[in-house]
Formats: C-alpha cells, structure tokens, sequence
C-alpha cells in the first residue's frame, strides 16, 4: 500500500470527534483525492504531514521543541518522506528523530486529531497522534530544534499556541 493509499484509508475510517474535526477530515480526504501528490512536499498549494505529542510514561508532563525555524514550542512533527509506509510511521519516524528518544509508543486507535495551519512551504495538512515515552527515556535536541522540554499539562498553555493546547486536551481525552 502506498503512504497517499494509506493516509486515504486512516482519514476515511477515522472517527472525527466532533464537527468541526469531521470538516477537515473530509477536506483532507478530498485534497488526497484531487492530488495524487497530496502527501509530498512538492505538492502546493498544501500537504499532508503527521505529528505526535511526546507523554511522560507518568502521564503528567508533555515535551515540546523550540522549533528552530519557527521559534515556537510545538510537538514533533513533519513531513512524510518516501520511506514512509503510513502516517503513523511519519509521526513516530518524526516524534523519535526531533526527540532524541527511541522506543516511542503511539496511542492506539489512530490520530488523535487534525489541525491545518500555514507555514513557510505551504499549508500544512498535520494528522496529528499522541506517543508516550519509555520509562527512564532520555531527550536529545535535533538539528531542527533550539531545545526541548518538559511541561506540566497546565503549563502548555503559557508557552505554546492554540493549535498544541487543543492537541493537550483532545490527547487527555484519549488517555
């Protein structure tokens, strides 16, 4: 199965958890359906790319970046690349390399939730999934990062936008 068959089938049988979800899960699907390239980052003017939320195994604390180009703590997150065999594997794959720390575990179930927001190459389709660190795991700054760090759950808001806060709480409703 391609990564654009793949990311079909995920966003088809996923169940939005509310309205608002359940629009953008459509509009992804019909991006995927008018490109065939809809996946890629060459494709403009927007793209699919995957996320995860990095969770202490203690569930009490999230790690963000300081994205180095955006200068803003999000979670993990990027493009898909041609290795890539599904959108969880794009998340984990992503989660892992900006975290420094192996032995991630995505939330079962699929994504947590879908944001769209725009950046510098495009706008960004983020299927977005929740993985919770191994005990005694240790974070290493990547390359894209200016550093990473641990919140407290009631501290994201204080450092981070509107789009990771929602990601916080639809993650704490999984969990």
């Amino acid at each position: 199965m391609t990564l654009h068959a793949d990311a079909r089938t995920t966003l088809g049988s996923w169940p939005a958890p509310d309205a608002e979800q359940e629009e953008l899960r459509l509009a992804y699907l019909d991006h995927l359906s008018a490109y065939p390239d809809g996946v890629w980052r060459a494709c403009a003017p927007a793209h699919l790319t995957a996320s995860a939320l990095v969770v202490d195994p203690e569930r009490e604390r999230v790690l963000l970046t300081l994205h180095r180009k955006l200068r803003m703590w999000l979670q993990m997150g990027g493009h898909c690349e041609p290795a890539d065999a599904s959108l969880a594997a794009v998340a984990a794959r992503e989660a892992a390399e900006e975290s420094g720390i192996e032995g991630l575990r995505l939330l079962p179930g699929g994504p947590v939730r879908l944001d769209r927001h725009s950046t510098p190459c495009a706008w960004h389709l983020d299927v977005q999934y929740a993985a919770v660190a191994p005990r005694g795991a240790g974070e290493r700054v990547s390359e894209e990062s200016l550093a990473l760090r641990w919140y407290a759950y009631d501290e994201v808001g204080e450092v981070a936008d509107a789009s990771v806060t929602r990601l916080l709480e639809r993650t704490l409703a999984v969990l």
